[in-house]
């Protein structure tokens, strides 16, 4: 639900409306823990009102909160108490990830293979998990991500192939 560059001004709620759900979301993936990431996505949008109130430029508000969103999550993880929340088992809770039509069996059937890809995604390092993130889960370009982490676009490409890589080898394909 990705906008174009916004109107000169935009409104919060309207923003909020657009953008919250997949804030939330992006935060859930890379933290792994809801409550974190609730507390970080409204931290984002808290920055949001604030640069709403000063920015006099148009912009890419979707692009400019996935870029807040991911340096709050950052900062998160950097904390020394975020290391020691983590190092209690934090889980990657599949409630925070994209909602599929799913059968009965499908649930039965999938519910440890699910366990074993947000497992494998959890041990990424980082900035894999940040690229793989926004361009597989979240959709972006590579050159938005790129412009987003401040990073080169092959950087992206580089950091997409592996966490890829990893993951096919952790659910057992080493294609």
């Amino acid at each position: 639900m990705r906008t174009g560059l916004a109107d000169a001004t935009p409104s919060y709620d309207d923003l909020d409306r657009a953008h919250r759900p997949r804030i939330a979301r992006l935060c859930g993936l890379l933290l792994g823990d809801p409550d974190e990431a609730a507390d970080t996505a409204q931290e984002t949008l808290g920055k949001l009102h604030v640069a709403l109130r000063t920015e006099t430029r148009a912009m890419d508000w979707g692009a400019w909160l996935t870029r807040v969103a991911v340096n709050a999550c950052r900062d998160r993880r950097r904390s020394g108490w975020w290391r020691w929340w983590r190092e209690r088992g934090l889980s990657i809770d599949e409630t925070t990830l994209p909602a599929a039509v799913r059968t009965p069996e499908d649930e039965v059937i999938g519910r440890e293979e699910q366990r074993r890809v947000w497992d494998a995604v959890r041990r990424l390092p980082d900035r894999q998990r940040e690229v793989f993130a926004l361009r597989q889960l979240e959709g972006f370009s590579t050159d938005e991500v790129a412009a987003m982490l401040g990073i080169a676009t092959g950087s992206v490409k580089q950091h997409l192939f592996r966490a890829v890589h990893a993951l096919r080898r952790a659910m057992g394909d080493a294609s």
